[in-house]
């Protein structure tokens, strides 16, 4: 069943990079380009992920645990994870699908995020993690807050972002300058054809809900995460520990996968060295994301895509904070980048 893993993370893997779904870039994009598709896409992913959580929880298929809120880990680690995507160019699932392309860049900021958020999990920081995580406040997730079943929240948030998207499509697109085709059916529309940001998100969102009930048969109570995993690699490189190796472990490695294989497939896979200002924000980035993602609980993926289907307090939390400090780097490094060390720019991130 491990392997379920393998299979469900190399088809994440290939959707991510032929959609080039950067949760990094529709953040950043809400403050230096004050556009919100991608965003939007995002949180289709969670409201579509919502809908079948809840159904396959009522079913009795998964029964996904909440845990009281460590409001002040939640929110300091929200803030310097999101501050540290902008420094690594792509948050943990970015970081990860573009080692699939060949971006040397990514390969040193994902080694640095599973490093860091093994000793903040397991190593020498373990126990600050545990105590900054054990200052709980008496909330979980919001419908056992407010009293009322989870479908009142997920049918609202379902309509408003429904509502949004229709907004957005309703806007007619500029055309988009593209190269003659070189291939036709479906390998044209796998490997060439630009792939719509609500399109992707819609298949994000299966595999998304996928993820419960097959991480769910091997015991692995949860979805899609990308933290834990990538801190139990590392520490299994040192401990050499095999108990650290399950379902999400697979998830992680099908993930670079099928980047690899959509990069390939398409064209797009080449080796990218980058400079030294570039290699030193991705080790910066790498180690603030494995910090930041282990305060607060998860990633973009883990808390703020996942947490958030199951509407949980530290998983909006997680989101907004996030959000939050992204804007401040992006702030400090594109919209303002004079207030930046020597004044350089952040390495520009694109969606496209």
């Amino acid at each position: 069943m491990l392997l379920t893993g393998l299979v469900l993370g190399a088809a994440l893997g290939f959707v991510l990079q032929r959609g080039r779904f950067c949760v990094t870039g529709a953040f950043r994009d809400v403050f230096v380009a004050r556009k919100t598709t991608w965003l939007t896409a995002f949180v289709l992913v969670i409201a579509v992920q919502a809908v079948g959580v809840a159904a396959l929880e009522g079913l009795g298929v998964i029964s996904p645990a909440s845990d009281p809120l460590p409001l002040g880990a939640v929110v300091v680690g929200s803030l310097i994870f999101g501050y540290s995507i902008v420094l690594a160019a792509g948050c943990a699932t970015g970081t990860v699908y573009r080692s699939g392309e060949g971006l040397v860049g990514s390969w040193i900021a994902l080694i640095f995020y599973g490093a860091s958020a093994g000793a903040m999990k397991y190593g020498v920081f373990a126990d600050l993690t545990t105590w900054a995580r054990s200052q709980t406040v008496g909330l979980t997730t919001i419908h056992e807050t407010l009293g009322i079943s989870s479908w009142f929240l997920v049918a609202g948030l379902l309509a408003a972002t429904l509502y949004a998207v229709h907004r957005h499509l309703s806007v007619p697109r500029r055309p988009v300058a593209t190269l003659p085709a070189r291939r036709t059916g479906v390998a044209h529309v796998l490997l060439e054809k630009r792939w719509h940001p609500f399109a992707t998100a819609l298949v994000i969102s299966v595999i998304a809900i996928a993820a419960w009930p097959l991480s769910t048969a091997t015991g692995r109570e949860g979805g899609l995460g990308i933290t834990t995993p990538a801190a139990d690699i590392a520490t299994y490189v040192v401990t050499a520990d095999a108990e650290l190796i399950d379902w999400a472990v697979f998830l992680l490695v099908g993930i670079v996968l099928g980047s690899f294989i959509a990069a390939r497939a398409s064209g797009e896979f080449r080796i990218r060295v980058p400079d030294a200002t570039t290699v030193l924000r991705s080790i910066a980035g790498g180690i603030g994301m494995g910090v930041g993602a282990a305060l607060a609980g998860g990633c973009t993926i883990g808390a703020a895509m996942v947490a958030t289907a199951q509407f949980s307090w530290e998983g909006w939390l997680a989101f907004g904070f996030m959000l939050l400090g992204t804007g401040l780097a992006a702030k400090v490094y594109i919209i303002n980048p004079s207030r930046a060390a020597a004044g350089d720019r952040a390495p520009a991130l694109t969606n496209a």
